[in-house]
């Protein structure tokens, strides 16, 4: 049985990181110097997709990340994928 996957920003969100050559801890501190005191390691769950994401971490992600919020979502995503992650428990 496959993983339940906790959120559909995950996989953007490394490719972001990555592409401004941010580590997770690099993109922790600028988190806490925005008001998010997060670990390196909460990052890798939401990249991986094994924690969620709110509203507001995801607000202060793009900041940290100096991107736009659209940048944070998938371009496109499959049906099943999306109501996976409605129904999640």
């Amino acid at each position: 049985m496959s993983q339940r996957q906790l959120n559909i920003v995950g996989q953007k969100l490394r490719e972001l990181r990555s592409k401004r050559g941010y580590t997770l801890s690099r993109l922790a501190a600028k988190c806490a110097i925005l008001g998010w005191d997060v670990t390196g390691g909460t990052l890798a769950k939401i990249e991986t997709r094994q924690r969620s994401a709110y509203d507001c971490e995801l607000f202060i992600l793009k900041k940290a990340l100096g991107a736009q919020t659209d940048e944070l979502f998938p371009d496109r995503m499959d049906r099943d994928s999306l109501i996976e992650c409605l129904n999640k428990p």
